[in-house]
C-alpha cells in the first residue's frame, strides 16, 4: 500500500511538472518563433506606445472615426469581461436600446438602411471588425469629418476589407483599428478624438 501511494505521489509531481510546465512553455516557444506577431497578442504601437490589438475590439466615438461594433464586455471592450448581454430578441432592455440606437443612426444618415452590426453586439463582445456595409454607412460622416471626398474614404475602406478565410469561412470584414490607423495616417484630423 505504501509502495503505491509513493508511486501515485510521483506520478503525480511528475506529470504535473511535465504537463503544468515543461509542455506550455515549449509550447510557447515554439509559438513565439514560429508566430511571433500572433504569439504576443498581435498588438499595434505607435510612436513606441502599445495602441491596441488587432484581434480586440476597442471603442471610437469621435466622429471622425469609424465606430466598431458595440460590445457588451464589462463596461466595453473590457477583455477580462469578455461576453455578450445574453439578452434575447424579446428582452425589452435590448429592444428599447436597438430603437435609440437606430434613431440615432438614422439621423446621422437619413433614409439608409442601418446594418446590423451597427447596433447588436457580437456574441464576444471584443470583435474588432465590421461589415462593409456597415463601413459604407459611416463613410459620408467619417469623410465629412476628415475634410476628404467620400472616394477617397471608401478606398480606404475597400483597402482594408478583408474576404472570407479561405475563400468559404465567415464574412467579408473590415478591421476597425487598422482602418483609423490609415486615416489618421493619411489624413489626420486636427484635433484627435478617439
Amino acid at each position: 500500500m505504501k509502495k503505491n501511494l509513493v508511486t501515485a505521489v510521483l506520478m503525480t509531481i511528475a506529470t504535473t511538472i511535465l504537463l503544468g510546465i515543461v509542455y506550455p512553455l515549449v509550447v510557447t516557444g515554439i509559438a513565439r518563433v514560429i508566430f511571433p506577431d500572433e504569439a504576443n497578442g498581435q498588438l499595434v504601437q505607435r510612436n513606441g506606445r502599445i495602441i491596441g490589438s488587432r484581434i480586440l475590439g476597442q471603442a471610437f466615438t469621435g466622429p471622425g472615426y469609424f465606430h466598431s461594433r458595440r460590445s457588451a464586455a464589462g463596461n466595453g471592450y473590457d477583455a477580462a469581461n469578455s461576453g455578450g448581454t445574453n439578452l434575447g430578441p424579446t428582452n425589452q432592455k435590448l429592444i428599447e436600446r436597438v430603437r435609440e440606437d437606430t434613431a440615432s443612426l438614422q439621423a446621422e444618415n437619413p433614409g439608409r438602411p442601418i446594418p446590423v452590426d451597427l447596433v447588436t453586439a457580437s456574441a464576444s463582445g471584443l470583435d474588432p471588425h465590421i461589415s462593409p456595409a456597415t463601413a459604407e454607412f459611416q463613410i459620408p460622416r467619417v469623410a465629412r469629418e476628415r475634410g476628404i471626398t467620400e472616394e477617397q474614404t471608401r478606398q480606404l475602406v475597400v483597402k482594408h476589407t478583408v474576404g472570407r478565410q479561405f475563400g468559404f469561412l465567415g464574412e467579408r470584414r473590415v478591421n476597425v483599428l487598422e482602418l483609423n490607423l490609415e486615416l489618421d495616417s493619411n489624413y489626420p484630423l486636427k484635433e484627435t478624438k478617439r
